[in-house]
């Protein structure tokens, strides 16, 4: 008996299948979606130009939803984007490090940082993550918050003997022992050590490194006391509320759109 032959090949990775499998779905899709050059950079050359499927007759480009997503609701909450928009590995990481604070004893704000300050890295984009999570929320929150999320970014690759933070091994291991943060990363901890709010960012850091335990599960609903306390939700939804930083829900809500 003849076998038919994986089309995704018995030998190819799992981005490579992935990439097929994808590439498979597209073609079923009347309105195909988009992939911006941020999103290939590294595996395509940017100089090529935007990466854009051909499209097949009866085909348009997507400028709405993307029908493989689940859907948002009309006026988003920040918990929406919590369970149907963030890498549900990243949700919990997020939680357990606001678990840990909470059981540390650490007031609200504490808190909430912790359950905020790799937003960006579970939903939108891990280089430069602390700038990027604070600036998404700083229209919603107490200004402690996003400035303590700014600068974890910086403060993480400095130990504080004081409240029992050493340089991590999870860095050596990842980044190499002779690696050196850049002059902004360096500035920025200078510029934190001085500041009043230094320890709320620090206290990020403590409570990050430590916290997620793959095998502890801590539920969304355990904090949503907490998000409705610090974090402002407007009336109109994340993204629709005008706000300096509302195109960037939205780009979280329709991350495929071609303009």
């Amino acid at each position: 008996m003849t076998q038919t032959a994986n089309p995704a090949g018995p030998n190819k990775s799992i981005s490579e299948r992935a990439d097929e499998l994808e590439e498979q779905m597209m073609q079923t899709l009347d309105r195909v979606p988009s992939k911006s050059p941020l999103y290939t950079m590294g595996e395509i050359d940017p100089r090529v130009g935007m990466v854009r499927p051909p499209l097949k007759p009866g085909q348009h480009m997507l400028q709405g939803p993307d029908p493989r997503l689940p859907a948002m609701p009309a006026k988003p909450r920040i918990l929406d984007f919590y369970r149907l928009r963030l890498r549900q590995g990243g949700v919990q990481h997020l939680l357990q490090s606001a678990n840990l604070a909470r059981k540390n004893g650490f007031p609200d704000k504490v808190v909430a940082a912790c359950l905020l300050h790799d937003i960006a890295v579970a939903g939108f984009i891990q280089a430069d993550h602390g700038y990027w999570g604070a600036q998404l929320i700083e229209p919603y929150v107490d200004e402690e918050i996003s400035w303590a999320i700014r600068y974890h970014q910086a403060l993480r690759f400095y130990p504080d003997e004081s409240v029992g933070y050493p340089y991590p091994e999870q860095y050596i291991r990842n980044f190499g022992a002779d690696y050196k943060p850049e002059p902004y990363i360096e500035q920025a901890y200078r510029e934190a050590l001085k500041h009043k709010w230094y320890m709320t960012s620090r206290q990020i850091c403590v409570n990050d490194l430590y916290s997620f335990d793959p095998n502890v599960s801590v539920q969304l609903e355990d904090f949503e006391d907490v998000l409705g306390r610090n974090f402002r939700q407007p009336e109109e939804g994340l993204g629709f509320d005008g706000s300096p930083v509302a195109h960037m829900w939205r780009t979280l809500m329709w991350p495929t759109r071609m303009l």
